[in-house]
């Protein structure tokens, strides 16, 4: 896990007359996480098939991220049949079984009112665990995930309104004198199209994320590089204390 990095994505460009209101000075943002979660396979596993995994997306909270993402593209190893995975409804997630780690690209694309550009994220696949964690087990599977934050930028009032009430929508205090028509009546949603991530088989082994939970380990880690910035320091001054001694002059 990498920590925060809020994504910012935004439209530069000045509406144009028929274009979509767009709020100025107005954020949204979407915790998402990006990971995966490899099995060893055990006594099925083969020189080419050692680990069954999954690579997805998910709200950070494993709320339904339909919302805003129209489909997800995973670009596995060239290696894969048909190494190209495009999935365009929830859970975003790929399945598959293999032998070696490898880098997998991840581009998400939203929604026509939400943003017309893509975000590319880039997720190291891990089949085995830290050499400190023991030996691999068929129960206890690899888990890698990073947590951001998408934030769209001046978003329109349209998209703004449909999704306020989302729970996986972040909305800060809004400027002062912006005026907004009440939020139309809720999109009824049916249960087997929700799209979130809470029953979902490998959900016990997601990790659970906070911002206010990664603002503290960063602020410990700071701490202790400062400390050791501080020790190093100490250690120095103690080395110039001691005078140089020359080197002896040869002798011809």
């Amino acid at each position: 896990m990498l920590g925060i990095q809020k994504i910012q994505l935004s439209r530069k460009p000045p509406p144009l007359s028929g274009q979509p209101k767009r709020l100025k000075d107005v954020e949204l943002g979407f915790p998402i996480v990006y990971g995966t979660i490899s099995f060893w396979l055990g006594k099925k596993a083969s020189e080419y098939n050692s680990h069954k995994w999954t690579v997805y997306v998910r709200g950070a909270t494993n709320e339904d991220l339909s919302v805003i993402v129209k489909r997800v593209v995973f670009q596995l190893h060239p290696s894969f049949n048909n190494p190209t995975r495009i999935v365009e409804s929830p859970p975003f997630e790929v399945s598959e079984t293999g032998w070696g780690e490898f880098e997998i690209a991840i581009s998400l694309f939203f929604h026509s009112d939400v943003c017309d550009k893509q975000l590319d994220l880039y997720h190291q696949l891990k089949l085995y665990p830290e050499e400190e964690s023991g030996p691999q087990s068929t129960k206890k599977p690899v888990v890698v995930e990073t947590y951001d934050e998408v934030v769209f930028s001046e978003p329109s009032e349209a998209f703004f309104l449909r999704v306020q009430n989302h729970p996986a929508a972040i909305i800060p205090r809004l400027p002062a004198g912006l005026n907004l028509p009440p939020p139309g009546p809720p999109e009824p949603v049916l249960e087997k199209k929700r799209g979130d991530t809470k029953d979902h088989p490998l959900g016990q082994w997601f990790m659970n994320f906070s911002e206010a939970d990664e603002l503290l380990k960063l602020a410990a880690a700071r701490q202790q590089v400062q400390a050791h910035v501080v020790k190093l320091r100490r250690q120095l001054s103690m080395v110039d204390a001691f005078p140089l001694q020359s080197k002896p002059s040869s002798l011809q």
